[in-house]
């Protein structure tokens, strides 16, 4: 159907120097993120489950694009105006500003980051992330913790932010579902002593094989693609372990050997 006014944004904003598009823009950057704590989802159906999950945007903004507008659409600007939601309708020339250019969505919203603390009753296996950098590597393991039902994620050192725009899409949602903690080095390897299961490390140099019972709950430990996990984190680790390969290849990619990993971990609890 055609959009009439009764289901568009009260709000039109036709320029790039509006304040609010303006603060926009700027959430591309790590430290304007860091500083306002705020980040950017893009797409109908991340936003909804973000809403869903009872996250309360900031912003929620439109693009006058769009021609026809669906029952989603319209129920998600009923919500905004009964929440008291901030929802904008913008020029599609101010919108293509702020969405992603590789692949524009008609929708995004601005949401608060959250942070956790480090679990202190401990009844469920995490994984903890050492000095990743690839968001899209990130966000897939945000996915597949959610599909496991994994307690959360702890990322330690330098872990690149779970909250840009690629590490939000690839996690398709579960960005809002998985508690996220961080760390310092120190403070962690402090915090995981008092662990009550196995804390396990992957590592080329182990020689046992990932396929295995573990005792839960688990802490798992992962490094980085290139160095993996520090000589510090090693030591942390009761047990190291290692998922084979042929011997022309040196590593996985870290969201695939994740995703081996915990599926390991919750082998004798999912019945799929």
């Amino acid at each position: 159907m055609s959009c009439s006014s009764e289901f568009l944004p009260r709000d039109y904003i036709g320029s790039v120097h509006n304040k609010k598009i303006k603060l926009i823009r700027t959430l591309n950057r790590k430290k304007t993120r860091q500083e306002s704590g705020l980040f950017i989802a893009e797409g109908t159906s991340i936003v909804t489950m973000g809403i869903s999950c009872d996250w309360i945007p900031q912003f929620i903004l439109m693009s006058a694009r769009t021609k026809k507008i669906s029952r989603i659409r319209t129920e998600l600007i009923r919500w905004a105006r009964t929440h008291r939601v901030v929802c904008l309708q913008l020029s599609e020339s101010v919108f293509e500003k702020i969405a992603t250019r590789e692949n524009p969505q008609d929708l995004l919203a601005v949401f608060v980051q959250r942070w956790c603390r480090p679990p202190q009753i401990i009844t469920q296996s995490w994984i903890v992330l050492e000095n990743v950098r690839d968001p899209g590597n990130l966000g897939t393991i945000i996915r597949t913790v959610d599909a496991t039902g994994i307690g959360g994620i702890i990322l330690v050192g330098s872990c690149c932010d779970p909250y840009t725009r690629e590490a939000v899409r690839a996690s398709m949602g579960s960005i809002f579902h998985v508690p996220l903690v961080r760390m310092e080095r120190t403070a962690f390897l402090q915090w995981c002593r008092r662990w009550p299961g196995d804390v396990i490390g992957t590592h080329l140099s182990a020689r046992e094989d990932f396929r295995q019972r573990y005792n839960a709950p688990v802490l798992l430990l992962m490094g980085s693609e290139g160095s993996g996990l520090s000589p510090n984190m090693v030591g942390a680790c009761a047990q190291l372990v290692r998922i084979p390969m042929v011997e022309h290849i040196d590593s996985l990619n870290l969201a695939i050997a994740a995703a081996l990993m915990i599926y390991e971990l919750r082998r004798e609890v999912l019945f799929f």
